[in-house]
C-alpha cells in the first residue's frame, strides 16, 4: 500500500474509531428504551411503533434543544458523563410543560476528532438522562469535522418527541385568577447562563488549553469551596434536574392548569410565558433562598441583581399553575417523589393603566417584555 496515498482518514476522518464508538455506547443506548421501539441502534432511522389505541386524539409534540457553553467546562475538567443529562433535560422538560410524555429522542454529536471512549460517555449520560425521563433513545448522529472544530471540541444537540391529548394541553388557556404558583427547585444552574459563568469564573478564552480554560482558571475550578460542599467545577457541572416523570405524576393526580421550563431569561421571563393577557404572576422571593452557588458567582462577578434574575433560575427549574384546592396535595406528591417545592406566588387581574385598560402580559416573542410575572420582596438571608 502507498503511505502517501490519500484516504478519508488522513484528511481527518476515522471511520474505524466511529464504528468503535457505537459499539461502546451500545449497552447504553440499550437500557434508553421503551416497549414501543422497533429495531436497534445502527439503522439509517429510528421508528417507534405509536399505539394510536390508547388515545383518543393524540397530539404530537417536538422539541429540540442544546447543552451550550456549560461544554467548555466538562472540556476543561475531562469529565463527559454529565452533559449528556444536561441535554435530554433540556429537550423533555420543554415537551412536558404543555402535558406531552416524552416518548423518543434522538441525539446529534459534532466534534473536531472522534474519540470513541468520549464519545461513548457522553452517550452513556445522554442515555441515563432518557431512562431519567421514561423516554426511549432511538438513533443520532456522530460526525467528525477536521478542520471546522479543534480536535478537543465537541457540541450536543438533541430533538425529542412527545404525545398528548388534543384535551389536555397545558398552557395559558387554563390559567385563571386566583391560581397559585408552585415552585420545583433546581438542582444547580442547570444549562444556562454559561457564557456568563465562564466570563466571572475562568476570564478570557484561552485557546490554549481545553474548553478555552486557562489553566490559572482551572485550578480554581478544581477548587474546594465550603459553601458549596464541593469543587467548584463539580458544583457547576451537577446535572439539570429532569421534571419530566415529576411533572407528567402530577397532572395525573391533581389538576395542573400550566408548566413552565425555567431556562434562558430567568424565572419571572419564562413564567410570564404561560400568563394569559390580563392577568399577571407575582412571584415572592420571600419564599425560598438562592443556593450558595448563584450568591458567589454575584460576588465574584459583582452582578446586579437583575441581571442574575434574567440570566439565571436562581434555584428554581420548573413552576407549576394550579387551582388553590389541589395546592396541598401538589406538595405533598411532589415531596413523596424528593423534588423540593413551595409556594412561590399567584394570579390575579393584571393592572390597569389610568385609562382602564390591562396591562399586556406575555409577548408573543422572546424578544419583548413579557410583564406578565413579576418578582417581589426579598429573599431570605441566610449565613
Amino acid at each position: 500500500m502507498n503511505p502517501t496515498r490519500t484516504s478519508y482518514r488522513t484528511a481527518g476522518v476515522d471511520v474505524a474509531a466511529g464504528d468503535r464508538a457505537v459499539e461502546l455506547m451500545r449497552g447504553s443506548v440499550a437500557r434508553a428504551s421503551r416497549p414501543e421501539v422497533v429495531g436497534g441502534l445502527g439503522g439509517f432511522a429510528g421508528l417507534f411503533a405509536l399505539d394510536t389505541s390508547r388515545y383518543r386524539k393524540p397530539l404530537l409534540a417536538s422539541s429540540t434543544d442544546g447543552v451550550g457553553t456549560k461544554i467548555a467546562i466538562a472540556r476543561a475538567l475531562d469529565v463527559h458523563d454529565t452533559v449528556g443529562i444536561d441535554l435530554v433535560a433540556m429537550v423533555v422538560d420543554d415537551l412536558v410543560v404543555c402535558g406531552a410524555e416524552p416518548l423518543f429522542l434522538l441525539d446529534y454529536i459534532a466534534c473536531g476528532r472522534l474519540v470513541p471512549e468520549r464519545i461513548a460517555k457522553i452517550v452513556a449520560g445522554i442515555a441515563a438522562g432518557c431512562e431519567q425521563a421514561g423516554a426511549a433513545l432511538v438513533g443520532g448522529e456522530t460526525a467528525e469535522h477536521p478542520g471546522l472544530m479543534g480536535d478537543d471540541d465537541y457540541d450536543l444537540a438533541a430533538t425529542g418527541v412527545g404525545v398528548v391529548e388534543a384535551d389536555a394541553v397545558l398552557g395559558q388557556e387554563r390559567v385563571r385568577p386566583g391560581d397559585v404558583v408552585v415552585a420545583m427547585a433546581s438542582s444547580g444552574i442547570h444549562s444556562n447562563g454559561f457564557s456568563l459563568v465562564r466570563h466571572i469564573l475562568c476570564g478570557p478564552v484561552d485557546s490554549d488549553h481545553p474548553g478555552g480554560v486557562s489553566a490559572a482558571a482551572l485550578a480554581g475550578l478544581r477548587s474546594y469551596v465550603p459553601t458549596l460542599g464541593a469543587t467548584l467545577g463539580e458544583a457547576l457541572l451537577i446535572p439539570t434536574r429532569i421534571y419530566a416523570r415529576d411533572c407528567l405524576a402530577l397532572a395525573a393526580a391533581v389538576d395542573v392548569h400550566a408548566f413552565a421550563h425555567i431556562t434562558g431569561g430567568g424565572l419571572a421571563a419564562n413564567t410570564a410565558r404561560v400568563i394569559p393577557a390580563g392577568l399577571l404572576a407575582t412571584l415572592d422571593r420571600a419564599s425560598w433562598s438562592v443556593p450558595p452557588i448563584f450568591d458567589l458567582l454575584a460576588e465574584r462577578g459583582d452582578v446586579a441583581q437583575a441581571d442574575l434574575e434574567q440570566t439565571f433560575n436562581q434555584g428554581v427549574g420548573m413552576i407549576a399553575v394550579l387551582p388553590p384546592a389541589v395546592v396541598e396535595d401538589a406538595l405533598a406528591l411532589l415531596a413523596e417523589r424528593d423534588v423540593p417545592a413551595w409556594v412561590l406566588g399567584s394570579i390575579t387581574e393584571a393592572p390597569h393603566e389610568p385609562d382602564g385598560t390591562a396591562l399586556a402580559s406575555a409577548s408573543a416573542t422572546r424578544s419583548e417584555p413579557m410583564i406578565g410575572a413579576r418578582l417581589a420582596g426579598v429573599h431570605p438571608v441566610t449565613t
